[in-house]
C-alpha cells in the first residue's frame, strides 16, 4: 500500500510539474520570439527612417531593451527553477511524513499483536 502511494504521488506530481514547466517554457519561448520579431520590425523601420547619430542611439536603446528582456527571461527561468525545487522539497517532506505515519501504524499494530499474544499465552496457561 505504501509503495503504491509513493508511485501515485511520484507519477501525479512529477507529470504535473513537468507539464507546467513545459507549458511555461513554451510560453516564454513564444514571448521571446514575439519580442524578437517586434525588435526586428522596429530595427527595420528605424533603418528606413533614420540615419547617422539618431539611428545609432535608437539601436542602442533597442539593444538595452533586448538586454532587459533577456534579464527578465533569465529571472523568470530562475524563479521557475526555484518553484520546482520548492515543489520537490514539499513532495519529499510529504513522503517522509507518510513514511513516519506508516511506521507508527506498523509499530502500533505490532504492539497490539504482542499484547494479544501475551494475553492468549496467559489464558492458555
Amino acid at each position: 500500500l505504501q509503495q503504491r502511494r509513493y508511485e501515485v504521488l511520484d507519477n501525479t506530481s512529477s507529470k504535473a510539474i513537468d507539464d507546467i514547466q513545459a507549458a511555461r517554457l513554451v510560453h516564454l519561448d513564444t514571448q521571446s520570439k514575439a519580442v524578437e520579431d517586434i525588435q526586428s520590425a522596429r530595427l527595420e523601420a528605424l533603418d528606413a527612417r533614420s540615419k547617422g547619430n539618431v539611428h545609432t542611439l535608437r539601436i542602442e536603446h533597442l539593444d538595452s531593451q533586448s538586454k532587459a528582456i533577456e534579464n527578465i527571461h533569465s529571472a523568470r527561468l530562475e524563479h521557475l527553477g526555484t518553484q520546482t525545487k520548492a515543489v520537490e522539497d514539499i513532495q519529499a517532506a510529504r513522503l517522509e511524513a507518510l513514511d513516519a505515519r506508516t511506521k507508527a501504524v506498523d509499530n502500533i499494530q505490532e504492539a497490539r499483536l504482542d499484547a494479544l499474544d501475551a494475553r492468549t499465552k496467559s489464558v492458555v496457561r
